[in-house]
């Protein structure tokens, strides 16, 4: 369990958004390799956003590049307009982003209205439960956690389907919504997870209670922490192992695999719990996110602060514009 430690909101809201995207860069260079690459990497434990494998020190991946553009969608349309964040998400994934998941790209490259795409894309492939929505749920958590718990998940699930078809995939991030929420007010998030499984939809209560038990470990995931069952059970893991930020994502990282994505979820948690001042100077100074589609924009730290303390600020916080249509 983690200790409650008195934060004013503004700090662990900060450390949600920027602690999301320094985790994405700095797991952004070890992706696809080996346990223990970054240790390796850096045995005296002062890990740096050290580039590599096609990422500029510091440069924030597709993971944080669409968590901008879920928060700017919900400030500048007052709410939940998916048809506008598709629209955006398109715009991106049509500018040839250094990276983007193959499911994303395929649903927002088919040609298909928004409310069709994920749908079409799930049904001829019979699988879409990646982490692609969970990798840029922080935006929309924050922007959403005044509003509660019912309306934080329901918001979840409707940007999840923009792009995902799977309802595993709608229910993990309906429970990453939730526990930051918590988070925020200064509540344990670990200690909300039981409760928090109450939410989930009946058909996929057990396997996410299998995946975010306390006993959980990345030894026991049975897919790639690519699939968002372990990348969030990994965030939990390391969350739950670790006794500060940095060493959260240490550990997040050091699991190997889709590590850009599970330490940008494990960054949301852990900068909610431990606020903006926990997050070393030397990562936030080197972090950037380009927004290929968007011109020559590039939001760096100040930035990222700023979009951050607005999403916390905004009100009021809709759900009604647009329905994504079953199929």
């Amino acid at each position: 369990m983690i200790t409650p430690h008195t934060l004013p909101r503004a700090g662990r809201v900060a450390g949600a958004v920027v602690g999301s995207a320094a985790g994405d860069a700095l797991g952004a260079p070890f992706e696809f390799g080996p346990a223990g690459a970054f240790s390796a990497r850096f045995p005296d434990g002062a890990g740096l956003l050290c580039g590599g494998g096609g990422w500029d020190p510091g440069e924030a991946t597709d993971d944080t590049q669409m968590a901008v553009l879920v928060g700017e969608s919900l400030l500048e349309r007052g709410g939940l307009d998916l048809p506008d964040m598709f629209d955006r998400f398109r715009r991106w994934a049509g500018s040839e982003p250094k990276d983007i998941g193959l499911q994303t790209e395929d649903v927002l490259t088919n040609g298909e209205p928004w409310d069709r795409a994920a749908a079409l894309h799930f049904r001829i492939n019979g699988r879409a439960a990646g982490n692609g929505s969970l990798m840029r749920a922080t935006t929309s958590a924050v922007y959403f956690a005044h509003a509660g718990r019912t309306a934080t998940t329901e918001a979840a699930r409707r940007i999840a389907a923009l792009t995902h078809g799977d309802r595993a995939t709608w229910e993990g991030t309906a429970v990453f919504h939730e526990l930051l929420r918590v988070a925020l007010t200064g509540e344990d998030p670990l200690a909300a997870v039981p409760r928090t499984l109450d939410e989930v939809h009946p058909d996929h209560r057990s396997r996410w209670a299998t995946a975010l038990a306390p006993d959980w470990h990345p030894a026991l995931a049975t897919e790639f922490n690519g699939a968002v069952w372990p990348c969030l059970a990994t965030a939990l893991w390391a969350l739950r192992t670790t006794d500060s930020f940095e060493s959260a994502l240490t550990a997040a990282v050091d699991v190997g695999g889709d590590t850009d994505t599970v330490a940008a979820v494990t960054g949301g948690l852990a900068g909610a719990v431990y606020g903006i001042d926990a997050v070393p100077d030397r990562w936030t100074t080197l972090l950037h996110v380009p927004l290929p589609g968007y011109g020559d924009r590039v939001l760096r730290t100040p930035a990222l602060l700023g979009l951050a303390a607005r999403l916390d600020g905004e009100a009021p916080r809709t759900t009604h514009k647009g329905e994504i249509r079953a199929e």
